[in-house]
């Protein structure tokens, strides 16, 4: 059964939808789209935080906060990008070792990543709530509020889907390379599961350029800052590469040389991502700490989880297989 580039179904005349079954081939190709769309709104979602809580590092009155409260902006900069690192994964497992293959274990791991990625970003959600609601309550009650928002992130997260989670269907495994059209619109989901959010990211680093924070930096922070912007611009432009080499070089025809071509970007790009997000946490974490060694510290760690989990990791799996 076709599909348009939606992933909505084209169905033909008189066809019924008792038809189609979940076992059936229309029926893996509509769940294993699923899991991307998924992913595509939880990275948004968290890119964006990532963009806002480094934007809020430079804003004039974050000098003022206490110690303990920039110590959790800087943390919860930190969750975000550990939740970045495991909603990418997937996608880098599925291009590197799948080599864009359909695969019941690259679904599972896309699961499990969405899972455990919800949950940084329910702590780095009651931190920051803490530390706004600290600038207008007394400290017990930001508490509180960091406390319920939490609570409220893990019942709605886990909670409600643990009690509505039903007996998956088993499923065959299936390594078979899919047709040409299906893998040309995953390889454009793919790279449309990184982009918004790195837009995004790429304008939030364009306007600290324009604060007086960032005039006050010392100079090896403000050069580290220029790199993770050329990095982070490096990354839409390879992003955006696939969709204008497709229409642009083949007029929107599915072709294998253009999987070629934009599995090159797509592969590529998360690596000046990885980079131009540790660098910013450098900086980041510098002005928040006012410490030059724990800023490395957390870059260095930055580096090594975005790396590890976005290259290593598939090509050690790689590797093996």
């Amino acid at each position: 059964m076709e599909t348009d580039r939606t992933g909505a179904l084209i169905r033909p005349p008189g066809f019924a939808p008792e038809q189609c079954s979940l076992a059936s081939t229309c029926g893996l190709n509509v769940s294993s789209r699923l899991p991307w769309g998924e992913s595509r709104l939880l990275i948004l979602g968290s890119q964006v935080l990532f963009g806002f809580q480094f934007n809020g590092i430079f804003q004039q009155r974050f000098d003022a906060l206490p110690f303990a409260s920039r110590a959790f902006v800087c943390a919860g900069l930190f969750l975000i990008m550990l939740a970045i690192a495991l909603l990418i994964a997937p996608s880098m497992d599925h291009r590197i070792v799948e080599r864009g293959r359909d695969s019941r274990r690259v679904l599972v791991l896309v699961t499990i990543c969405a899972g455990a990625a919800l949950l940084p970003v329910a702590v780095a959600l009651a931190l920051d709530m803490f530390v706004a609601m600290g600038r207008m309550v007394s400290s017990p009650v930001a508490i509180g509020a960091a406390g319920s928002f939490f609570a409220l992130a893990m019942l709605c997260w886990y909670g409600v889907a643990l009690a509505s989670k039903r007996k998956e269907r088993v499923m065959q495994d299936s390594e078979k390379t899919p047709p040409l059209d299906a893998q040309v619109e995953q390889l454009l989901t793919e790279a449309r599961l990184i982009i918004p959010g790195a837009q995004a990211l790429l304008g939030f680093q364009l306007t600290v350029t324009l604060t007086q924070a960032f005039a006050d930096l010392p100079a090896q922070a403000k050069i580290a800052h220029a790199a993770a912007l050329c990095c982070i611009g490096l990354t839409v432009i390879f992003l955006m590469a696939p969709a204008s080499v497709h229409r642009i070089a083949f007029s929107g025809q599915d072709d294998a040389d253009f999987l070629k071509i934009g599995s090159f970007f797509v592969v590529a790009a998360p690596a000046s991502l990885a980079l131009g997000i540790a660098l910013d946490a450098y900086v980041a974490a510098g002005r928040a700490l006012q410490s030059e060694a724990a800023a490395i510290v957390l870059a260095a760690v930055s580096i090594v989880a975005l790396l590890g989990c976005w290259y290593v990791f598939p090509l050690w799996r790689r590797a093996r297989a």
